[in-house]
């Protein structure tokens, strides 16, 4: 197998399981802060990578390293909003502060970057330690817009209900919790393998944002 190839996959793996690391952290350190004290029980106030990995989500990190193709995810922080100070508020920050994190450090590892003597895009090809920033900013950027989606389980379900009157939120999330997991697999699985890859929804409402993001970023 060729060195560069195992290279390139080892560097998006660490790229991944850093990123979705500091994600779930960040959920589990603002419901701590907030006065949860379910994520510390569970031993998820931690930056290490163990207490953040979900079995089939890291697998499905792995085959996307090996391919290309794919996702995965990480082991969501389970928060209980009654223990919190102010729960609609805290409610919509712990969840938000999920994708911030990701954004932070796509903007860490951009100035990384632009700071960086990279005479020609070739050099920066042949630095591990710049690709790895370039692939931490591709990754962080991806799951941030990704995790903002307002489907749930993802981060941007329970933002948007933040933001809804009481009568509208109760509906939403009747809907949200029976429909929105479904609709999140037909989009991101069913319906690509069954169009043989020709219609990817997901893609297609994500990529703009994400690619926008990227120019920002990179220049």
């Amino acid at each position: 197998m060729d060195l560069g190839y195992i290279i390139d996959v080892v560097l998006w793996l660490m790229a991944v399981l850093l990123s979705l690391t500091v994600h779930e952290f960040a959920h589990a350190k603002y419901a701590d802060w907030a006065g949860d004290p379910t994520p510390r029980r569970q031993g998820r106030v931690t930056l290490n990578p163990i207490a953040h990995l979900d079995p089939l989500g890291t697998l499905l990190i792995i085959m996307v390293a090996l391919s290309g193709f794919g996702f995965g995810w990480g082991k969501p922080v389970e928060v209980n909003p009654g223990y919190f100070r102010n729960p609609r508020r805290d409610w919509v920050l712990c969840a938000f502060v999920g994708p911030l994190s990701n954004i932070l450090l796509a903007v860490l590892f951009a100035l990384i970057l632009r700071l960086a003597p990279i005479p020609d895009p070739e050099s920066l090809f042949n630095n591990i330690f710049l690709l790895f920033a370039l692939y931490m900013v591709i990754t962080n950027v991806g799951l941030a817009v990704f995790n903002m989606l307002p489907i749930h389980p993802l981060d941007g379900s329970k933002v948007l209900s933040g933001f809804l009157p009481d009568v509208f939120d109760r509906a939403y999330w009747r809907w949200q919790l029976t429909y929105g997991p479904i609709l999140l697999m037909a989009a991101l699985v069913i319906v690509p393998v069954v169009t043989n890859g020709a219609v990817r929804p997901i893609a297609w409402v994500l990529a703009p944002v994400r690619d926008t993001l990227l120019k920002w970023l990179l220049a």
